[in-house]
């Protein structure tokens, strides 16, 4: 745990809520075991959607489409989010739930591996939110910071892997070794990246907020 349980809940207690759909969405999700950002997480994204007004969203990982969606609830009409998921039982949810919500004009979602797909992707983005799987973040990043316009905001979730990170490497359980190496070198490499300029923050599982620098 990075926060201490009774700060967390403290400040969440305080939390507004979403949407109705978003909450029954959000109860949905968690009853079924579907990982999704939490209530911290979700404030931190509205107060950012509400500072930067992208136009242009990627997300790396669908999962149900809860994020998804409350990237469209909370942004500017106009937005459009492009979102890429690869776990074929959760694309059909995503899909049905884009469509109950209205909400299929503003999405463009891509099934598939996200670093073919990434690779595949031209233009830029204002944000790109990174939510998928976290070993694989290094190995996405000359792609994403590609697709990064200049001024725009890089986002990455659970890099702190619930304060693992700060562990000696014989602590790690030997299968949570190659995410512990490869997140580490992540957050070198996106605090060091001479395009970059990045903050991490022990909110929720930890998260990452990159800056591309100005053309």
């Amino acid at each position: 745990m990075i926060v201490e349980e009774r700060m967390r809940t403290f400040i969440n207690s305080l939390d507004a809520g979403n949407t109705p759909f978003l909450d029954e969405l959000e109860c949905s999700a968690l009853s079924e075991g579907v990982p999704i950002i939490r209530k911290e997480m979700q404030s931190f994204i509205k107060t950012l959607l509400a500072l930067k007004k992208p136009q242009r969203i990627l997300e790396v990982g669908t999962a149900v489409g809860f994020s998804t969606l409350l990237m469209c609830e909370y942004s500017q009409p106009e937005m459009h989010i492009t979102t890429i998921e690869n776990y074929e039982k959760r694309i059909p949810k995503a899909r049905e739930n884009f469509r109950r919500a209205g909400c299929e004009s503003q999405i463009t979602f891509l099934e598939g591996d996200a670093g073919q797909i990434l690779k595949e992707l031209s233009g830029s983005y204002d944000l790109i939110f990174m939510d998928a799987a976290k070993g694989q973040y290094i190995h996405w990043l000359p792609d994403v910071v590609r697709l990064l316009a200049p001024g725009g905001v890089l986002m990455s979730d659970n890099v702190l892997q619930e304060g693992e990170l700060i562990e000696s490497h014989y602590l790690v359980e030997r299968r949570n070794r190659t995410i512990y190496k490869r997140m580490r070198e992540y957050l070198y490499e996106l605090k060091h990246h001479p395009q970059l300029m990045t903050s991490i923050i022990p909110l929720g599982d930890g998260v990452s907020l990159s800056v591309k620098e100005e053309a």
